[in-house]
């Protein structure tokens, strides 16, 4: 199976896509010649990767019929000062919120993420030194 994806220059920096169904711009920062008209295309790394480990926990834990009140992922990753700036580390770090929540489930629900169904996480691990952290009831 092949996915394809056609970006679009719409002017300046700005390149937009059409994405199942929905429009996404790209675009560079003033500094450097954009109009902030959307985001920039390396932290979007961070969000394909928050996104796929997010959806696999959520389907996991409803499968264990693990109910939860609230769910976060926050991606927090290094970028290199030298040329070809990119992600040296990433670290991912799950934030569950709820009453009674299984320790166990929890984290067998982030591993089968981390180390079975997520495809973005796949790819990254084999190029970027990558951590995890899981934090249950922690405060907002």
């Amino acid at each position: 199976m092949k996915t394809s994806l056609n970006l679009n220059w719409k002017k300046g920096m700005a390149f937009e896509t059409e994405l199942n169904g929905h429009k996404i711009v790209i675009d560079a920062d003033e500094a450097v010649g954009g109009n902030d008209l959307g985001p920039r295309p390396k932290p979007l790394m961070l969000l394909a990767l928050a996104g796929c480990t997010g959806m696999d926990v959520v389907s996991i834990l409803k499968k264990m019929r693990v109910e939860l009140d609230d769910f976060n992922v926050e991606v927090v990753a290094n970028v290199t000062d030298e040329h070809p700036k990119h992600y040296d580390e990433m670290k991912v770090i799950y934030k569950f919120w709820g009453k009674d929540l299984p320790e166990d489930k929890i984290n067998k629900a982030v591993n089968l993420s981390q180390e079975r169904y997520c495809g973005v996480s796949f790819v990254y691990r084999k190029y970027i030194k990558m951590s995890i952290e899981i934090q249950i009831n922690p405060e907002k």
